[in-house]
């Protein structure tokens, strides 16, 4: 739920549900949105799950579960995953190494599944686990004046650098926080404001008017803008997939011992490749995820989303196809009808930075 719902309204909200939380869907003309994201700075309210890993074996306890390698020092993160045994995606998640405890943000509807199943596997390990997803306000700070906002808001600290590492600070003199700085989910600058949930109105309004100014900005625009930068979403791309396949490669230490999933993702990996890759496509008119992707009459794989891009003023989207697909002519079914589409090299819109999480292979 959100915790800013009044400045929302204020502002001319539209809610939606995303993984049985209420977040913003726009707040009016998100395509105007999206434009002033790209030329100046957006905040928009995240709707995560967070939970808390605390005790003395709360690092090994992660790192022996997740894909990646667990930052081991306070102001460190990294971006994982959560696999099943079959290897497939059970969900993504960003760690952070908070000193006496790890942060894990989560989607939403992931934080309380995870914290059942891993507290019943915690014989004889000091760690405790619990969702305090409640307990945080986290708010996204992204555009091509994204630095220059933080830096006009933040006191006591400058803006973290590299990815993933933060730093704490505070908003005005009084209000608490701890800035993260992000993997360019949107192909622009951007941050990750943390409070305590009982200062959020007051941040997330000096985000908005302090400094520099911003907008506010909702899922919608937060679709278009990580779509162009070639970022796959957790529920849309990643979900129940190898990751492999859908090439998040940054989320994975090949090097790291075992993990839940590994023996799959060894296979697919010392085979060379997988079956099927995420690439990008442009399209003549908008189909719905799902919808199959041709090469000539061949199906050759399927839609997982698609937006219409402001940037390209053309629709724009992801599609699992064969690996070794060979042509970048293609056509996608809109409405029972066939409509040209053409394969794109991602990112489809070059902003101020690269997403780390755009998919790569290895070829």
């Amino acid at each position: 739920m959100t915790l800013v719902a009044s400045i929302h309204e204020s502002h001319g909200a539209t809610f939606e549900t995303r993984g049985g939380v209420d977040v913003v869907s726009h707040y009016g003309r998100p395509e105007r949105t999206h434009r002033a994201v790209r030329n100046g700075v957006g905040v928009i309210e995240h709707g995560y799950g967070v939970v808390v890993v605390e005790g003395e074996d709360r690092i090994e306890y992660v790192d022996n579960a997740v894909t990646n390698a667990v930052p081991t020092e306070d102001g460190e993160g990294a971006y994982a995953l959560l696999l099943d045994p079959d290897g497939r995606i059970e969900t993504d998640m960003y760690i952070y190494n908070a000193g006496e405890r790890l942060l894990l943000f989560t989607p939403p509807d992931r934080a309380e599944p995870l914290v059942e199943e891993w507290r019943s596997k915690t014989f004889l390990q000091r760690v405790r686990i619990r969702d305090a997803s409640d307990e945080f306000g986290i708010f996204g700070v992204h555009g091509a004046m994204a630095t220059e906002k933080v830096a006009s808001v933040l006191a006591n600290a400058g803006a973290p650098e590299p990815e993933l590492t933060f730093v704490r600070g505070s908003i005005g003199g009084e209000l608490g926080v701890t800035v993260v700085a992000a993997d360019n989910p949107t192909g622009e600058e951007g941050y990750s404001i943390i409070c305590r949930a009982k200062d959020a109105e007051d941040v997330f309004e000096a985000l908005l008017h302090y400094g520099n100014p911003a907008v506010p900005l909702g899922y919608q625009t937060w679709d278009t803008l990580t779509a162009e930068a070639g970022t796959p979403r957790f529920e849309t791309e990643l979900r129940g997939r190898v990751p492999n396949v859908v090439g998040v490669r940054n989320a994975i230490d090949f090097d790291k011992g075992c993990f839940v999933g590994q023996e799959v993702v060894s296979k697919v990996e010392n085979r060379g490749r997988p079956s099927r890759r995420l690439v990008g496509f442009s399209a003549d008119d908008l189909p719905e995820s799902g919808a199959e992707v041709f090469a000539g009459d061949d199906s050759v794989g399927e839609v997982t989303r698609a937006v219409e891009s402001p940037m390209r003023e053309e629709p724009i989207g992801f599609a699992l196809v064969e690996y070794d697909l060979d042509t970048d002519e293609l056509a996608v079914e809109v409405d029972g009808e066939r409509v040209a589409a053409t394969r794109e090299t991602l990112p489809f819109v070059e902003g101020g930075a690269r997403s780390l999480r755009i998919p790569t292979y290895s070829e």
